[in-house]
């Protein structure tokens, strides 16, 4: 579990460009999914552990301006979520890519044994030797 979690934390963090526009295409379509999930179940449930509060509508106010810290945290979970949501994704498809490499990389290298190449050169040998003694 714990190689699989430094494996999510390389990947949510890293600056691959193309791990990163893979993130935003996949991503984008997740958001909806998500932001369900996380609006309409995960939320209530740390509302509830919270003492019933909305944990998105929590704030502070500090001089004559609010600061909608719940909100925030609201963006973090969301983001954190749709990074593994999209890790998950991406490993499945590695996954899958590497077993069909492996298996196409399988067939290409059989190797024929010594000790059938060299009957497959006697029986040639005796095949040509029996049509040059045919001839005569």
């Amino acid at each position: 579990m714990k190689k699989f979690m430094d494996e999510f934390k390389e990947f949510a963090f890293r600056g691959n460009v193309l791990d990163l526009a893979v993130g935003l295409v996949i991503g984008s379509a997740f958001t909806g999914i998500v932001t369900a999930l996380v609006n309409y179940i995960i939320m209530p449930i740390v509302g509830i552990l919270s003492g019933g509060k909305d944990i998105q509508g929590l704030s502070i106010e500090v001089g004559g301006a609010t600061l909608a810290y719940g909100a925030f945290l609201q963006a973090v979970v969301d983001f954190i979520l749709i990074a593994f949501v999209i890790f998950i994704f991406i490993k499945i498809i590695n996954n899958a890519a590497n077993k069909f490499k492996k298996t196409e990389d399988i067939s290409e290298e059989i190797e024929i044994p010594a000790a059938e190449k060299y009957l497959k050169e006697i029986r040639d040998l005796l095949a040509d030797d029996k049509i040059n003694h045919d001839d005569h």
